[in-house]
């Protein structure tokens, strides 16, 4: 009996709950889009595919117009998410019936941690289980940590158990470029690719005071931590609590108007007054992308903390008003940080 690490992932979440509404749709691409569901709506990006979808190229994070040349015969739905919230709420309740302990991460995702002397066992009974109770099908990575059980499960979706450690790290992870690792993105890898990092291999192996040199004294170090499988190994059941929230608006066209701008900014600011739970706000920040695509973000410390949606709204335009607004505006957003 050891402790392990299981990372829970639904998958193709969202397109699969559709699919368990109207399951004429099974075996066919199905796109799920935000906004009203019309694929041919400007600067709109894919939410998530199903698998026959991701046949032809379709992805999230995909701009809508790219998805409907690749799959222009996918069925295109709308974001509905009450309907997503209720699916996640039932599996992660069926997870609190297992002998884990469950860090849930998201709609679609939860960190599990367990002792056991057979995790590949307890993981199958959660599958099952979910596939009965709820018709969804889940992949689950299993590690020492977070980091590994993440990755591992997404080495056979859908429906598949894989197990990373730190045993087999260095076979399973070290020719694969540094991009597969969590939390390393594609600007970062082509950073590390100009210093001549661009395996896993090659990044456990780099001096961390020339990472700390080009990255930041907290961020060299934390990729090569990466890149040697380390990570975070305690599940807990304590609510992640967000530092800030915030909120963007992409506008089907560009706006040239600096007073519609303005109230376009007033309103995500009011916005987020509203929903800051009781927490004061210490910082606001103003994001303006400009076309054809630069974007640019400011930020003001509030003189003390508040949760007066005026006193917000008038720190957030007083930010925007350091923009230089002579170009149009193809997004705007506005977020805020808590005390």
């Amino acid at each position: 009996m050891r402790d392990w690490v299981l990372h829970l992932d639904l998958d193709a979440f969202m397109a699969a709950v559709e699919i368990l509404r109207n399951p004429e749709l099974r075996g066919r691409p199905v796109v799920v889009v935000g906004g009203n569901g019309d694929p041919t709506t400007p600067r709109t990006v894919v939410a998530t595919a199903s698998y026959e979808a991701r046949e032809y190229g379709v992805h999230s994070g995909l701009p809508m117009r790219t998805a409907l040349r690749r799959c222009p015969d996918a069925v295109y739905l709308p974001i509905d998410l009450p309907a997503y919230e209720s699916a996640s709420a039932a599996v992660m309740t069926l997870l609190h019936t297992f002998p884990v302990t469950v860090e849930v991460w998201g709609l679609d995702e939860a960190f599990l941690g367990a002792r056991t002397d057979d995790p590949e066992a307890l993981a199958r009974d959660i599958q099952r289980a979910v596939t009965d109770k709820t018709g969804l099908t889940c992949s689950i990575g299993i590690g020492d940590n977070k980091h590994q059980a993440k990755l591992a499960a997404q080495f056979e979706k859908p429906s598949g158990v894989s197990r990373l450690t730190t045993d087999t790290w260095p076979e399973v992870m070290g020719e694969r470029p540094t991009t597969a690792l969590w939390g390393i993105g594609a600007k970062t890898g082509k950073k590390l690719a100009d210093l001549g990092l661009r395996t896993v291999t090659q990044l456990a192996a780099a001096d961390p005071t020339e990472l700390a040199a080009r990255f930041g004294p907290t961020n060299g170090p934390w990729l090569r931590y990466l890149a040697l499988g380390k990570g975070e190994s305690t599940v807990t059941t304590t609510p992640w609590v967000p530092r800030g929230h915030s909120h963007e608006t992409t506008f089907t066209q560009d706006l040239t108007d600096p007073a519609a701008m303005r109230a376009q900014i007033a309103a995500l600011a009011v916005r987020l007054a509203a929903e800051t739970e009781g927490r004061p706000v210490v910082r606001v920040t103003v994001k303006v992308r400009s076309a054809p695509f630069t974007t640019h973000t400011r930020q003001a410390k509030l003189p003390e903390p508040t949760h007066d949606a005026a006193t917000i709204e008038q720190a957030a335009l007083a930010v925007f008003d350091r923009f230089d607004h002579g170009r149009p505006v193809r997004l705007l957003g506005v977020s805020v940080e808590y005390g």
